[in-house]
């Protein structure tokens, strides 16, 4: 699937660089993932994450069984949205927002290396606590499933509130 099989945005005009998408991508901690669920109804989750510029993917860390996992093994197409915290202009009420919104493909992680690359990673998005993680890939690991989401399509806006 190319670029050109998704809708052009609208409002083109707000439209945020493919740059500053990845960078609020690798900063912001978290957004909401959203698949088709149970009897087609969409099924939107926040979710934490971990963009690798080696690869150009979005990895995320779960557990091993559920909902989520039920619905991308039924439809691997999935979009995730994330936001930045926003600013105002100085003497404006309004906020300003980025936000990116990514359309892919979702798939289990199966190596092991990899998973914990994954969950090294976001852990380290949190903190720098290197003895904590070391306690969480020991006791959490072992219960721990991992995502990827190529990206096939990705597109950002700033937003103003007013």
């Amino acid at each position: 699937m190319s670029d050109m099989d998704f809708r052009p945005m609208r409002r083109f005009k707000q439209q945020i660089s493919e740059e500053k998408c990845i960078e609020i991508l690798e900063t912001q901690p978290r957004g909401i993932l959203s698949m088709i669920g149970d009897n087609g109804y969409p099924y939107g989750i926040p979710l934490d994450h971990w963009y690798s510029a080696s690869d150009n993917k979005l990895y995320f860390h779960c557990a091993k069984e559920g909902h989520k996992l039920d619905s991308i093994v039924k439809c691997d197409k999935v979009s995730y949205c994330v936001m930045d915290e926003g600013f105002r202009r100085e003497g404006e009420w309004a906020l300003n927002i980025n936000s990116v919104v990514v359309f892919g493909r979702m798939k289990i992680v199966t190596d092991e290396d990899k998973k914990r690359e994954i969950c090294s990673n976001i852990t380290r998005k949190f903190t720098s606590d290197e003895e904590y993680l070391k306690k969480e890939l020991v006791n959490a690991f072992p219960r721990v499933c991992c995502l990827e989401l190529t990206i096939e399509h990705m597109t950002g806006k700033l937003v103003n509130e007013s």
